[in-house]
């Protein structure tokens, strides 16, 4: 076994091997070696593509007549046997004529190797691949070299490519891990919940500082918030949740705040019970929770308890009674009372003409002046006689000073119980004298 160069691609191969492993051409008992230049070629070729020694394999080794050779005279052929070599000889020109061909064919199919001639013409340079470019220097030294040049270049070129590859991977790699960051960045940003800020910490330790620090300011807020608002409700005041509010307006526990002190304010109006408590309790919360219940207690306050307003609407409804009489303004008075007094001075069913009668009988004849006096003592009861309609009964005492004719002056001291429709007009009148002394 040899070693040869692939008479098609030019790699180093055993002359025994079936095919080239490089380029796949048929290489045992298809090549031949000229005894000329020692050129490995194929063995259907006619002359050695290096030196143009004829092909001696398939070259006649019997000398054939019509060569100028001499055949003994005892060694001459019969004409059959002329006629048989005749046959032979145009047989083998016709396959010599047929191997020219596909040769002529072969050549114009794939670069053609230098032809060593005496003279050889300078032929244009056509683009060769490694294995001519070997043949052409004419040694295996140069083509190898030749060789680790271009596998060099290769090299370069391929880590070159990797290079270029990996930066674009890692550039892509890196703008999806900040855009990732970037999202869980905002995300954090908005979230209440410290876990969540902890958990961006965590993994993104590498993070912009920028985002890093934004992270641990927002975390140490939420920190504090939620340390006050356990401060707040520890603490149960509506001050410290009020305060709370105010300081975290648009903390997350802004609705429990307000359902706090909501149940804070209610539980104060209820233990007053009483008008003024229910109407600030529903001033104060306009959709609170116990709005309905605020509502029928103040009700029932209403219907139990005396305001104020109440207490100045029937003072001034006395004073404006009893002015009529120091007056003698029988119009006033009349229009202090009910058409209908239920009672007056014990009359039941008294009309206003009563009332009249009843101011003038205290202007005796020896009487010049009168004046009554009100000690604004007033003892009122509140009773419901309607939907929101209300009747008084009020007891005050009042003092009567009168001027006789004599130059004398005369005090007199009563007891009055009177009644106040819902109307605020005078609906029963009755007095009865006290002395001084009671």
């Amino acid at each position: 076994m040899a070693i040869i160069k692939c008479p098609e691609c030019g790699r180093q191969i055993s002359d025994k091997a079936p095919t080239c492993p490089s380029c796949g051409v048929e290489i045992a008992g298809k090549i031949t070696k000229c005894p000329n230049c020692g050129e490995v070629y194929f063995s259907n070729l006619e002359m050695c593509p290096n030196c143009h020694e004829l092909n001696p394999s398939l070259t006649r080794m019997t000398p054939q007549a019509g060569m100028n050779q001499q055949v003994p005279a005892n060694q001459a052929p019969s004409m059959a046997q002329q006629q048989e070599t005749e046959n032979a000889d145009k047989q083998n020109a016709i396959r010599q004529e047929e191997m020219r061909r596909q040769e002529m064919l072969r050549q114009q199919t794939r670069p053609q190797a230098p032809v060593r001639t005496a003279t050889p013409p300078t032929p244009p340079v056509p683009p060769v691949r490694p294995q001519q470019t070997h043949s052409q220097n004419g040694g295996n030294g140069e083509g190898t070299q030749e060789k680790k040049k271009s596998n060099r270049g290769v090299i370069i070129i391929s880590l070159i490519f990797a290079f270029l590859v990996c930066g674009i991977f890692y550039y892509f790699y890196d703008s999806a891990n900040k855009n990732k960051e970037l999202e869980a960045y905002e995300y954090a940003m908005q979230s209440s919940d410290p876990m969540v800020l902890q958990s961006y910490l965590d993994t993104y330790k590498d993070a912009d500082e920028a985002h890093r620090d934004s992270i641990m300011a927002h975390l140490e807020l939420l920190k504090q918030t939620d340390q006050d608002w356990t401060n707040a409700v520890v603490s149960g005041s509506k001050e410290a949740l009020q305060a709370y509010l105010d300081k975290y307006p648009n903390s997350p526990h802004k609705q429990e705040v307000l359902n706090k002190i909501d149940s804070i304010d209610w539980n104060v109006a209820k233990n007053a019970d009483n008008v003024e408590a229910y109407q600030a309790y529903l001033a104060a919360h306009a959709d609170g929770s116990h709005i309905e219940e605020a509502e029928n207690a103040m009700k029932k306050a209403k219907s139990r308890d005396l305001q104020p307003e109440e207490k100045d609407m029937i003072s001034s409804l006395f004073r404006h009674f009893f002015q009529s009489i120091n007056t003698r303004d029988a119009d006033g008075l009349q229009a202090s009372c009910e058409d209908i007094l239920s009672s007056l001075l014990g009359k039941n069913s008294a009309t206003k003409a009563d009332v009249v009668t009843f101011m003038n009988k205290l202007y005796k004849d020896d009487v010049t002046n009168l004046n009554w006096f009100l000690t604004n003592d007033y003892q009122i009861k509140k009773r419901e006689v309607g939907d929101e309609d209300y009747e008084y009964q009020v007891q005050f005492s009042a003092r009567e000073e009168v001027q006789l004719t004599d130059g004398t002056k005369k005090t007199n001291h009563f007891k009055i119980n009177a009644t106040v429709s819902p109307d605020g007009k005078v609906s029963a009148f009755n007095m009865s004298k006290i002395n001084a002394a009671e």
